[in-house]
C-alpha cells in the first residue's frame, strides 16, 4: 500500500490544471499540466511552443533534457524524503521530433529509492505514442532540509 506524503497530497490537488505553481522557476516555464501522480511517478502533458524548438522547427534537445530533469527533480519529492534530492546524472536517448503545436507527454518512474541515492526515468512521447526521448538520473540526497528552503 502506498504511504501517502504532504507532497503528494498537494500535488494530487492540481491534476487537471496548468502546473504554474511548479516549486522550480525553470519549470514553469514549460507550462505543462498535471495529469497523474503518486508516491515516485508523475505524468505531465506539454505542449510545444516555438520558444521550445531547435532551428529546424522541431522539440529542441535541450527544452526536452529539461523537460526530463524537472519531472524527475519533482519525481524526487514525491518520495516524502525531508531533504532536497539534487541531480548526479542525467543520461538521455533521443529518439524521435516533435513540432510547434504538438501535445507530448512525460512520465516519470522511481526505478530504485535508496537511502541516499535514488534511480528515476522519465520517457516523453508523443500523442501518437512514438518516444521522443527517454532518460534516466541518479537523484543523492543533500543536507538541506525542505523546511529550509
Amino acid at each position: 500500500m502506498e504511504t501517502e506524503n504532504s507532497v503528494v497530497e498537494r500535488l494530487r490537488t492540481m491534476v487537471g490544471k496548468p502546473f504554474s505553481n511548479s516549486p522550480s522557476k525553470f519549470g514553469r516555464w514549460f507550462d505543462g499540466v498535471l495529469l497523474e501522480v503518486s508516491k515516485g511517478s508523475l505524468l505531465f502533458s506539454f505542449v510545444v511552443r516555438e520558444d521550445m524548438t531547435n532551428p529546424i522547427g522541431t522539440l529542441h534537445g535541450g527544452a526536452t533534457a529539461a523537460i526530463i530533469d524537472d519531472l524527475i527533480g519533482l519525481t524526487a519529492a514525491t518520495l516524502g524524503h525531508d531533504n532536497f534530492y539534487v541531480t548526479i546524472n542525467l543520461s538521455i536517448d533521443y529518439l524521435s521530433g516533435a513540432k510547434v503545436g504538438d501535445t507530448i507527454f512525460a512520465h516519470s518512474n522511481t526505478l530504485r529509492e535508496g537511502k541516499n541515492i535514488s534511480n528515476i526515468e522519465c520517457t516523453v512521447k508523443h500523442t501518437n505514442g512514438k518516444i521522443i526521448a527517454k532518460g534516466s538520473s541518479n537523484m543523492i540526497k543533500t543536507e538541506i532540509k525542505k523546511s529550509n528552503a
